[in-house]
């Protein structure tokens, strides 16, 4: 492992990997960065730089829920999602409507129309249109309906920000404070940053910036099966496969479920290659963070990193 070099491939800013709870390797370089679309400039990454982690806050918020359902606080995956938004009595009057589960949110099975194949610097794309929108819950729910929910995976900040919701709600504190209270707090992280849409609420899908040691923190969570912060059976019910990506991968509770080199390897993934893996079988954590914001081939860099040090 020690002999691999990660210099040259392309857009890397850290990497930290962790096994059986030891520091054994990391790596910081240095290049141009943004923070949703604005320019940070030429940044020279070290242990204490928050970064953007992206739609790794995704997997993040999953484990907030877990923490709230074990408390009372938030519904189970079964119940209906729409008798959580009594503001929106127009929608639940439509039955397909009404048919929308949490669970359906947790697997991002909506059905509901949503393209997140456009830049993130665009309104075009359907996260950013929500993050500018007046009503960003309404935004989501409205959405045509393409499908009957529960039986395609269909990739959808939306369907995040309607967990976020639930987690503020019924906790009756802000994502950002229930995280610090409940996760950040305990696993020793000092600071992170959450950024908000255009309504001032901390964005559950895409928001959240961490030093990439504290990312590796919260994959010990996960491997660790909850480390008595996250109730094992939600650790467990969050990493079961339950419908197949586009690209084939299994997707549980916000997290991938793939195999890499002859192993399991549960994911969270954000754009522009920020990557948090979880390897059981060899008691690992890596945690990733890159600069290639939008391009196509944005996940070559952090696999190639987990390829080499599974190689290794």
């Amino acid at each position: 492992m020690t002999g691999t070099s990660w210099d040259e491939l392309p857009g890397l800013h850290a990497v930290v990997v962790v096994r059986d709870g030891e520091l054994i390797r990391e790596h910081y370089g240095s290049g141009e960065d943004h923070s949703w679309g604005d320019a940070l400039g030429h940044v020279r990454f070290g242990p204490d730089t928050r970064h953007d982690i992206r739609s790794v806050t995704k997997s993040v918020t999953a484990l907030l829920y877990g923490i709230a359902l074990a408390g009372g606080r938030v519904p189970d995956p079964a119940e209906p999602l729409l008798r959580y938004f009594p503001q929106y009595p127009d929608l639940a009057a439509d039955p397909a409507r009404a048919a929308l589960t949490v669970g359906h949110a947790l697997t991002m099975s909506l059905g509901l129309e949503w393209r997140e194949d456009l830049p993130y610097n665009s309104p075009a794309n359907a996260e950013i249109a929500m993050e500018l929108a007046e009503d960003r819950y309404r935004y989501v729910l409205e959405r045509p309906i393409e499908r009957p929910p529960g039986t395609h995976w269909a990739y959808c900040g939306g369907a995040t920000a309607l967990l976020g919701k639930l987690i503020a709600d019924g906790t009756g504190r802000t994502l950002p404070d229930f995280a610090r209270e409940t996760l950040f707090a305990p696993l020793g992280i000092p600071a992170f940053d959450w950024l908000t849409g255009a309504d001032g609420v901390a964005s559950a899908a895409s928001g959240l910036r961490l030093a990439p040691r504290d990312l590796a923190r919260v994959g010990e969570v996960v491997l660790a099966r909850g480390a008595s912060l996250v109730p094992a059976q939600w650790i467990d019910a969050m990493l079961r496969p339950r419908l197949k990506t586009d690209w084939g991968a299994g997707y549980g509770y916000q997290w991938y479920i793939e195999h890499v080199a002859g192993h399991d390897i549960y994911a969270g993934a954000g754009n522009g290659g920020q990557r948090l893996y979880v390897v059981p079988t060899r008691k690992l954590v890596v945690a990733v963070t890159a600069g290639n914001y939008d391009d196509p081939d944005q996940w070559r860099t952090p696999l190639t990193v987990l390829e080499s040090i599974l190689d290794g």
